[in-house]
């Protein structure tokens, strides 16, 4: 199942790149066009979202015979996003790679140069920053009507890797207090195959992925969709590969000083999304809170008796 693309989402990635002063990457312009593609160019764009390095590093025949797919299918899917020829959106890819490689490793060079300065304050500007934009940022009726999937599926699957996969544990950890429909896939001997094999239409992910991102998150977005899962996207950029597949998207600052990106405004939202299914809940998630704590004491003096 195949989320479509609005007028609205392409114009709102370019005026998100513009304001941000950067160009539309290869990503995010296979994302703006994607269903306008055919069969074959939908292959190709699949292959080049997947293979990032191989189209960067590798000639166009290599790309084409590894992917069983022709070296015009390349070239008119080239054509198609808006680049000259392929040669065009291989450099673009070569500049991608080269800039994410080089991101973090500049970006800590920064704080080395900066040593002297203290890292606290501008720490806390950047956060609060962040966090503060989310009032302005995040719609209350696509808030709502995330948390409506949420409370009204079967299951609920969290999907975080590399970097976000703590935070799919700890949002996992908070509805374990007042709900048992919450599990993280690839997690507890589950492979994260066999929780997306088995979705359906009842059912809901959160998938949870800041750049650079984990092609394994990016593959399960598109995977979940297929299966007819409503899914729920937590990401820093309109550029995030799968983007087009979720139905419910939160695009989130993560501005920092840090060499890595800031996630403190992904706690807030998950505390959110946490907050509102148990006023939601009501009663209910009052209750089985209730007991939660009543157990959580039980172990804890059968602990200490021992």
């Amino acid at each position: 199942m195949f989320q479509n693309l609005t007028i609205n989402n392409t114009f709102e990635t370019l005026r998100f790149m513009v304001v941000n002063n950067t160009k539309l990457s290869v990503q995010a312009l296979i994302a703006d066009h994607y269903n306008e593609l055919s069969g074959a160019l939908k292959s190709a764009a699949d292959f080049i979202v997947n293979n990032g390095f191989a189209i960067a590093t590798r000639s166009l025949r290599s790309v084409a015979a590894e992917s069983n797919l022709s070296p015009s299918s390349f070239s008119r899917l080239a054509r198609a996003i808006g680049f000259e020829d392929y040669e065009s959106l291989r450099d673009c890819a070569r500049d991608e790679l080269a800039s994410q490689s080089n991101q973090l490793a500049n970006k800590a060079q920064q704080l080395s140069n900066d040593a002297r300065q203290p890292v606290l304050p501008r720490q806390v500007q950047a956060c609060v920053s962040n966090i503060e934009s989310m009032l302005s940022d995040v719609d209350e009726d696509l808030l709502e009507s995330a948390v409506s999937s949420l409370a009204e599926a079967d299951r609920v699957i969290l999907i975080g890797a590399l970097s976000s996969a703590s935070f799919a544990d700890y949002f996992a950890y908070l509805t374990s207090w007042f709900d048992g429909r919450w599990s993280v896939a690839g997690s507890n001997g589950v492979t994260l195959a066999s929780s997306v094999s088995r979705l359906t239409s009842y059912d809901a992910v959160v998938v949870i992925s800041k750049s650079p991102y984990a092609k394994r998150a990016v593959l399960a977005t598109q995977m979940a969709a297929e299966r007819g899962a409503s899914v729920i996207l937590i990401t820093d950029s309109h550029a995030f590969p799968a983007i087009k597949y979720a139905q419910h998207v939160f695009i989130q600052k993560v501005d920092s000083p840090h060499f890595f990106v800031s996630y403190a405004s992904t706690l807030v939202l998950i505390e959110t999304l946490t907050a509102m299914l148990v006023a939601r809940a009501g009663d209910s998630a009052v209750e089985q809170i209730q007991n939660t704590v009543a157990q959580n004491h039980r172990l804890d003096a059968i602990a200490q008796a021992l």
